[in-house]
C-alpha cells in the first residue's frame, strides 16, 4: 500500500468506527502519522474487522491492482516471519519406521530435518490397496491438547488415504515428539511455516505422491497453518482451512501473530486477505456459529468471491457454514473436507462411504503407537538440545544464503 493509500485508509477507517473504538484508532492514529510501529493487535471488535475489510477492498479494483497489492502482502508475511531469504534447504534426512497395517491404508512414523539436527516429526498415512503415485495432503493441528495425536486428526488423515491420498500429519513446535523447541518459543511462527514448507518438500520427495495434486487442510490453529503456507508457496493444489478465517480474529498464540505478519511499516492486511492469496485455486473455507467465523459468510465469504471473480474463478472457492456448531474439527467438516478434496483432487470419495454417508471405519489408532521417538527409536545424537541451539541453527541456515 502506498503511503498516500494508507493515509487516506487510516482517515476514512476514524470517520467510519464509533467513538467506543477511540483505544484502536489511537493506535491507528500513530501509525499513520510515522509513529511506532507495535504488531496488528491479535483480536479486533467484529464491527472493526469488517471495516477494517471494507477499506482494503477500496485499494483494489481489477486483477492487476489486486496481484500488486497480494504480492506486498505476501512478501511482507516472508519478511516478518524472517523468512526472506528462505533458510538454506538441508538434506531431510528422513526417519520411516513402525508401519501399520489397517483396513485400506497404512500408517508409519516419520521424522525428517527442516535445520540441521531439528526435525519435524509426524505419521505418514498411504493408500493400501491403490498403485500411486497418489495426491496427497498436508495436515496441520490445532492447539488441542493432544494436537497430531488428536483422534480427530488421526481418523482425518486415515480417512484420506482410504480414498487415495497421502496423508501427512505432523507435529507443532513442541508437540509431541516436537520437544526441541517449546510452543511458546521466540521462533515458533518461523519455525512451523518453514516446517510446513519442508513437509511439502518431503510429500514432494516420495516416489508415490503426485507433486501436481497437493491439498492443505488444519484447524484452527492449523488452519491458520494451512493459509499461510497456502499463501506462500505455489506448491500447495487446494486449500481447505478450518474455523480459523476471520476479519477481526488474527490467533491469539505466537505462532499465528507473534510476528508481525499482518503489519509493517510496508503492508497491512489480515486473515481473509492472507486466505485470498491462494486465488484461484480452489478453496473450501469451513465456519461456524459459536467462534470469530460466524459472520463468515456475511463478511468474510464475500470478499473472498470478489477476488476469485477477479479470475474468472468464483466457483473455486466454497463456503460450508454450520451454524449450529462450534470450534472443533468434527465429522460435519471433515464430511466438507473430504468431499472438497474428492472433488479437487480426483480421490475415491465412495472408498470411504457406506449408504451414501462417509464412514470413518478401522481409524481408532494407540496414540503411543504413533509416537517417532522413544526408548527403542530415541532421537539422533546429532539432535539440537533446546530453542537456544534452534535458534542458532536457524539463523546459521539463513547466513547461508547468497
Amino acid at each position: 500500500m502506498k503511503p498516500s493509500e494508507r493515509l487516506s485508509f487510516r482517515s476514512s477507517t476514524r470517520t467510519v468506527l464509533k467513538s467506543k473504538y477511540w483505544v484502536t484508532m489511537a493506535f491507528i492514529a500513530t501509525v499513520a502519522v510515522g509513529g511506532p510501529l507495535p504488531m496488528k493487535e491479535p483480536r479486533l471488535t467484529e464491527e472493526q474487522g469488517k471495516a477494517q475489510l471494507e477499506q482494503f477492498s477500496k485499494t483494489w479494483h481489477t486483477r492487476a491492482e489486486w496481484e500488486t497489492r497480494a504480492k506486498n502482502i505476501r512478501e511482507g508475511i516472508l519478511r516478518e516471519a524472517h523468512l526472506t531469504p528462505l533458510p538454506t534447504r538441508c538434506p531431510l534426512k528422513p526417519i520411516i519406521w513402525g508401519k501399520q497395517v489397517r483396513s485400506g491404508y497404512t500408517v508409519e512414523n516419520v521424522a525428517f530435518e527442516s535445520l540441521p539436527g531439528f526435525f519435524v516429526t509426524g505419521n505418514l498415512y498411504r493408500p493400501l490397496a491403490e498403485k500411486g503415485p497418489f495426491p496427497a495432503v498436508l495436515c496441520p493441528h490445532g492447539h488441542s491438547k493432544q494436537g497430531r495425536l488428536d483422534p480427530a486428526t488421526i481418523t482425518r488423515a486415515a480417512t484420506l488415504a482410504r480414498m487415495g491420498a497421502v496423508a501427512f500429519a505432523y507435529d507443532m513446535v513442541g508437540y509431541n515428539d516436537s520437544a526441541q523447541a517449546k510452543h511458546d518459543d521466540e521462533n515458533v511462527l518461523t519455525l512451523q511455516l518453514w516446517d510446513s514448507m519442508r513437509a511439502l518438500d518431503f510429500l514432494t520427495s516420495l516416489p508415490d505422491v503426485d507433486a501436481k495434486k497437493i491439498g492443505c487442510s488444519g484447524e484452527s490453529g492449523g488452519g491458520t497453518q494451512t493459509f499461510l503456507l497456502c499463501a506462500t508457496d505455489s506448491r500447495v493444489a487446494v486449500s481447505v482451512p478450518i474455523v480459523m478465517v476471520s476479519a477481526h480474529f488474527f490467533g491469539g498464540c505466537k505462532c499465528e501473530s507473534g510476528l508481525p505478519i499482518h503489519h509493517s511499516e510496508k503492508h497491512d492486511t489480515d486473515n481473509v486477505e492472507i486466505a485470498a492469496l491462494f486465488a484461484p485455486k480452489p478453496m473450501c473455507i469451513v465456519s461456524d456459529g459459536k467462534d470469530w467465523t460466524k459472520n463468515v459468510p456475511q463478511v468474510e465469504f464475500p470478499y473472498l468471491q470478489s477476488v476469485y471473480k477477479l479470475y474468472g474463478a468464483a466457483q473455486k472457492v466454497e463456503n460450508v457454514h454450520l451454524p449450529e456448531e462450534g470450534h472443533d474439527y468434527g465429522p460435519s467438516k471433515r464430511d466438507a473436507m473430504y468431499r472438497f478434496m474428492a472433488k479437487h483432487l480426483s480421490l475415491n470419495l465412495k472408498a470411504a462411504m457406506v449408504d451414501g454417508k462417509i464412514d470413518e471405519a478401522d481409524t481408532a489408532l494407540d496414540p503411543k503407537s504413533l509416537h517417532v521417538f522413544n526408548e527403542e527409536h530415541p532421537r539422533p545424537e546429532h539432535a539440537l538440545k533446546d530453542g537456544t541451539e534452534v535458534a542458532a541453527a536457524l539463523e546459521r541456515a539463513r547466513s547461508l544464503q547468497p
